[in-house]
């Protein structure tokens, strides 16, 4: 009966750690946008200058990153090539990146920068757009392997919302909120 008893209060107490832990989780559904208007076009929206404001949140909500970002895209067949040149006012990151997209034949994206690791999945849902990768991302003096759940969403034909959830072992350990603006 004490063994049931330990087993018990075991299993009892990893059952409220994952619920604990499902609410560090933030989960989108992009079949939910399918129907939404306007339609976000990655490759119309990203062709030309785009100005975008943006934040970065620890899981505290504390505001580690506030950043603007001069985007110059072109597409060129099926690529787009988004340059990135990035300014601080709180913090440090990135002062540069260059993406490359490539559309693929059944309309699903794939994107490559030199500080991604591996290739970013893109897939369209209608009012919105997700990219999924991963990246080795520098914090002080460490560096991280995390995931990005990068979620774009069109206010208009010139004006987007992203929001991306940065994920240590499928936990949200930052979120990002950028808007953007076609110039």
């Amino acid at each position: 009966m004490k063994l049931f008893k330990q087993v018990a209060v075991t299993v009892l107490g990893l059952g409220i750690s994952l619920i604990g832990l499902s609410g560090c989780s933030v989960s989108v559904e992009g079949n939910d946008y399918k129907a939404v208007q306007p339609a976000f076009d990655l490759e119309q929206f990203f062709d030309g200058d785009v100005k975008a404001w943006g934040i970065v949140q620890n899981r505290s909500g504390e505001v580690v990153q506030r950043f603007i970002v001069d985007i110059a895209g072109k597409v060129e067949g099926d690529t787009l090539t988004l340059d990135e040149k990035f300014e601080y006012g709180v913090g440090e990151g990135p002062t540069e990146r260059v993406w490359t997209i490539v559309k693929q034949s059944d309309n699903t994206f794939i994107g490559s920068a030199t500080d991604i690791e591996g290739p970013a999945k893109g897939t369209s849902y209608g009012n919105a757009f997700n990219f999924h990768y991963e990246m080795d991302l520098p914090v002080d003096d460490t560096t991280y392997a995390v995931t990005f759940d990068d979620w774009f969403w069109a206010f208009d034909e010139n004006t987007m919302m992203n929001r991306s959830y940065i994920r240590k072992f499928g936990i949200v350990m930052a979120e990002v909120t950028i808007f953007m603006q076609k110039q």
